[in-house]
């Protein structure tokens, strides 16, 4: 993974946050952006080491998701 990072931030109408790495293609949330970020980048790195270790990574099934 490259050392910049294109994230999109969203705030929901529930006033909680989504979070999607552009690169790879993960989601992840919070009610807070620290928290989304937060989730966001364990979620990323689960991700990454799941690949590199040839397992099935999850799909993101996000309405907001265009793959």
């Amino acid at each position: 993974m490259s050392m910049g990072r294109e994230i999109r931030l969203i705030e929901e109408d529930d006033g909680g946050w989504s979070a999607i790495d552009e690169e790879t293609g993960v989601a992840s949330c919070g009610e807070t952006r620290e928290e989304a970020l937060e989730m966001l980048d364990e979620a990323v790195e689960l991700t990454i080491e799941a690949r590199e270790d040839d397992t099935d990574a999850t799909v993101p099934d996000a309405p907001w998701f265009e793959g």
